[in-house]
């Protein structure tokens, strides 16, 4: 499949330094900043800083390198901001949403990490 990645996304713009952030990390392959409509109380957005649409764009076409670096600065991440067990908190959800199904809503591959509460479930249990 062919991914056509927009540069004009807002994340783009933020990691061209177009717009602002709160940042909470960078690292070589990612930039972390807390979202600007939390839906916890700690609620950080990680995006890879290349140009990719989607967690399947992502897997596809990062080099092993890239993604070790993602995966490592989403732990970090958590350390960092104190919800990690490791460092006393509590836990934390991650998650990545990817494309229109999986209600995405900017074409640059990102994943949330949700902490600082107990959180509800994740998808409402299904009958049958």
């Amino acid at each position: 499949m062919s991914y056509a990645y927009d540069d004009q996304n807002i994340f783009a713009k933020i990691l061209r330094g177009e717009i602002p952030c709160n940042k909470v990390l960078e690292t070589e392959h990612a930039l972390a900043f807390h979202d600007i409509q939390p839906q916890a109380p700690v609620h950080v957005l990680v995006i890879p800083k290349g140009p990719y649409v989607n967690a399947d764009h992502f897997g596809e076409a990062a080099s092993e390198v890239e993604q070790a670096g993602f995966c490592r600065a989403l732990a970090k991440v958590a350390r960092e901001v104190g919800i990690a067990e490791s460092v006393g908190g509590g836990g934390y959800r991650v998650i990545a949403n990817s494309g229109p199904e999986g209600r995405q809503e900017v074409a640059h591959y990102h994943v949330h990490i949700a902490g600082g509460e107990k959180l509800g479930r994740m998808l409402p249990k299904r009958e049958g």
